[in-house]
Formats: structure tokens, sequence, C-alpha cells
């Protein structure tokens, strides 16, 4: 089985100028319907890849697992999913990822792929262009990105699909800290020179990853406009006590689905969804579980109609759960 797969380059004038001269051209593809033409249109999920991934890596063959256009692919046969284009965004910065939000440290990423992205795959492709016939979804800081976009643009989607996406700060972050410090430590304190020395060498050291995502999340949630990369960022704590900040801390609060749900306009948006599907499985090991219960438990609360399940398992190589949410999403954005 062999999906169709046309991958199209988006200008990104939105990322042209961006602060870690990050190629603003995209390559973005987009996998079609057996029965796609050129004539019929369908309805468009777009599908955000989490942190350090873009979207090719959807495409990526793994032995004993389907990429995901493998298993649209194969849902469709079995008549489990209605056909739709699946577009998959680049998002990706030097820093690991963009948390697919607007930052003077990164670049405007929610703007590119709300306002140029989007538009740019009506013009290109036969879709329904409509937000009711859109969908979102994504996993982990795709996941994340998902859910928020969702939130703030319920005119560009009718249906999404969370899959242990980052929500609860307060558990799946804050936790990490101490970790990264002691890694910012080894440097003593100077983030150029981590940022250097992990970005040069051939094999970065796997132990020194939560401190680049770390920075990649200060750089999203806490940008700081008067220096320049790679530290223009605000920590959320004292690198040497791991206290938090508590200035800087609120403002990465503001980002967290946990407490964005507390706001009447964005309890209406998710209301307005035709679907809202979350999952993540019970092991997870950023304490995400106990996030998503919670959120799901706060939106029952504000009476947003939603559908949660756990699974029996972590938070890596579990693409598969896409296999749930695809034939849902693909119903609900159909005609």
């Amino acid at each position: 089985m062999n999906p169709r797969i046309t991958t199209l380059r988006v200008p990104g004038t939105t990322l042209t100028g961006n602060p870690l001269g990050d190629p603003a051209e995209r390559e973005v593809p987009v996998y079609l319907p057996p029965s796609y033409d050129g004539k019929k249109r369908f309805g468009v999920i777009y599908l955000l890849s989490g942190f350090a991934s873009t979207g090719r890596s959807f495409m990526n063959y793994s032995f004993g697992h389907r990429s995901v256009p493998e298993s649209a692919e194969q849902l469709i046969a079995d008549g489990r999913m209605k056909e739709c284009l699946i577009v998959m965004p680049d998002c990706m910065t030097s820093y690991g990822g963009s948390q697919y939000v607007d930052s003077p440290a990164t670049g405007r990423y929610e703007t590119y792929l709300v306002n140029e992205l989007i538009p740019f795959i009506d013009n290109s492709l036969q879709t329904l262009p409509a937000g009711e016939h859109r969908a979102i979804a994504g996993k982990s800081s795709g996941g994340f990105g998902a859910l928020r976009l969702a939130m703030k643009y319920p005119h560009c989607f009718s249906a999404a699909s969370c899959h242990s996406g980052d929500m609860h700060f307060e558990l799946c972050y804050k936790p990490g800290f101490p970790a990264a410090a002691r890694i910012l430590e080894k440097h003593k304190g100077d983030i150029s020179a981590f940022y250097r020395a992990y970005t040069s060498s051939p094999k970065p050291a796997r132990n020194d990853f939560p401190l680049l995502e770390l920075l990649a999340m200060a750089a999203a949630y806490s940008p700081d406009t008067l220096k320049h990369a790679p530290e223009n960022m605000r920590l959320p704590f004292d690198p040497y006590t791991c206290e938090i900040n508590i200035t800087v801390w609120k403002e990465w609060l503001t980002f967290d689905p946990l407490v964005m749900i507390e706001e009447k306009a964005y309890q209406e948006a998710l209301s307005s969804l035709k679907l809202l599907y979350l999952d993540c499985g019970s092991y997870d090991e950023y304490n995400l579980a106990f996030a998503h219960r919670l959120f799901s438990r706060k939106a029952s609360g504000y009476g947003i109609a939603h559908h949660y399940e756990e699974f029996p398992d972590s938070h890596s190589d579990t693409s598969y759960r896409y296999d749930t949410s695809l034939p849902l999403l693909s119903a609900a954005i159909a005609l």
C-alpha cells in the first residue's frame, strides 16, 4: 500500500527574518486520499508533530509500525475512515520546536499556521475551504498546539484531537527543572556555551536534551527581547538554586490549557467543536495522564462535550493512537 503524498513549498512570508535565522520557506507534505483527482473537494486534518520533529516525521518508516499516511490509507480501505487530506506542517526551530506560538524569540509560528499555511493549502489543493471542514490534531507539543489553536481559532477548526498534549505545567514541566539546572551548571550557567556544545556535537549527549527542551519552552513562553539568540529567553527558575521565578512562571501559565479553559471565550470555543478528543498513556513520564484527567474533569464541569481515553502505555512511540482519532476527525469534517 503506497499512499499518495504531495509536498508543497510554502513561502513562509510570516517567518521571514525570524530571530533564529531559520528557513522561511518550508516543505509541507500532504497526504492525498485515494479518490483525490483535483476536482472533488475534501476536508483537511492539520496534523502537528511533537517536539524535535516536523511534518516529515509522520512519514518515517519504522519496522513493525505503519507511517501515519499508511495508517490513513488502510483505515480508508477498511471503511473506518472518511477520505480527507492530511497536512503535516513544519514549524521546527533551531531550539527544537516552536510550540506553535508567536514569540519574538523564535518567530510567528501561530500566525504562520493559521493565516498563511491554511490559505496556501486552500488555494493549492481541492479542499473544502471552511472551518467546518477542517480539523487539527497532534501529540505531545503537537497535541498542546492543536488544543490551544482550537481554543483560540474556533472559526478555523471544527474538530480537534490532543494526544498526550502538554498541560498542567506544574506537573509536566516543573519536575524537569532540577535536571536542566544541573546540565546548565556543567557549562558554568552559560546558555550560549551549552548551546554551542550541543549543536556542534556530531552526537549530542542524550542526557543534555532536557536543557535544550527547556530553552525551547522558555523561548516560546517567556522570550527576552533584550537579548540575542541563544539567550533570548528568561528561565522560570534560578539556575543556581532552582527557586521558581514567580513573574516568569506566571507568563508560562498563560499558555497552559488548564489555565486557558477557565476563560469563558475558550470554553465557548471548545463547546463549538463538533468533536473534541483527548487521550494519554496511563504511564506517561511527564505526568500527563493526571493533567488530562483534570482537563477532562474541568471540561465536563463547564459542559464541554468531549471524549477522553487512557491506554496502557507511556509517552513515546504511541502514533498508533492516530488509528483511533483519525476516523473520528474525518467523520466530523466530512460533507
